[in-house]
Formats: C-alpha cells, structure tokens, sequence
C-alpha cells in the first residue's frame, strides 16, 4: 500500500492524466463524505470537493509523507476548504444556554423505540454545533481517524483534539436533554 501511494504520489508530481483518475478514484469517496458533513448543500459540496482536489494537485510537489498519510493530507485540505466555505456563506448556531437555543423541539411518535429517538435527538443537536465542531466528530466518529490525524488535519496538537472532543460530547448532551 505504502509503494503504491510513493508510485501515486511520484505520478501526480508528473502530472500524469491517469494519476490524477487515480487520486479521484481511491480517496474522493472519503474526501467527498467530509466535505458533505461541513457542506450541507450537494451543489456546494461538490464545488467545494473540485476545490480540494485541484488545490492537492496544485500542492503535490509541498506534501510530505513523513508528516501524514495521502488520505489524511487530503482531509486536512477538505476540511479547510470546507470550513473557509462555511464561513463565508452559511450561519450556524452556536449554543449558548438553554435559553438562548430558540429552538422548538420536535415530538416523536410514541410508537417510535427510544434508539431512533435517540439518533434523531444526537442528528439533531449535531446540526446545531458549529461547523468545525461537526468535522472533529465526525473525523473521530464516522471516518475513525486517530487523534494524531485530527490534529494534522486542523493544525492543532492531539491533546486539544481530545479536549475538544470533550467539550463537544459535553455540548452534545446539554443540547439533546433541551431536545
């Protein structure tokens, strides 16, 4: 695997047309599915992915193996892209208090079991963190990086990363129980 990426990455700094398919067919499903968590819309997501991947090409010849892996170099990209993305176009709540949320909840049917309620409730309060906050969960979540690639991807250190994730566990729960 590790060849293969050197061959890769060897080709992409020669701007072979068939590297370029290549980068696109392995690692653009993942960078796409990190995109879309940031960037809601498909159309933005998918002009926000264009961005990632012609800002890598751009930038092959600066990557440095020994820092981070092809995949977690493109995600430190993606999520930059996207974040820049955000902030420029798409408000956000943050959560101050209770009180503050203004939000009305949504009742569940009573036939519904308590699990569903609860991925609805946990989608939910997701949605209402700020953008940077969602990425970090769903790096560590869904995409099961490790703290040490977290931290690559947003220029921090893994000990904030894990604090990070603290807080927002903790945010998630105060969140939900005003749901």
């Amino acid at each position: 695997m590790e060849q293969d990426s050197t061959i890769l990455i060897s080709n992409l700094r020669q701007r072979k047309p068939a590297a370029c398919q290549q980068l696109l067919t392995e690692y653009g499903p993942a960078v796409f599915r990190m995109v879309q968590r940031i960037v809601t819309r498909r159309e933005d997501a998918e002009e926000v992915y264009q961005d990632v991947f012609v800002k890598a090409l751009r930038g092959i010849e600066g990557y440095n193996p020994r820092q981070a892996s092809l995949a977690t170099w493109l995600g430190r990209i993606a999520y930059h892209e996207s974040l820049n993305f955000v902030r420029g176009k798409k408000p956000y709540i943050v959560y101050m208090d209770d009180s503050e949320l203004g939000i009305d909840t949504l009742e569940a049917p009573d036939d519904a079991p308590p699990d569903e309620q609860t991925i609805r409730q946990l989608e939910q309060a997701l949605a209402m963190l700020p953008p940077h906050e969602q990425a970090i969960v769903s790096m560590f979540y869904y995409d099961n990086m490790s703290l040490a690639d977290i931290a690559f991807v947003t220029g921090s250190i893994p000990s904030t990363v894990g604090s990070q994730l603290s807080r927002i566990r903790k945010k998630l729960y105060r969140i939900i129980k005003t749901l």
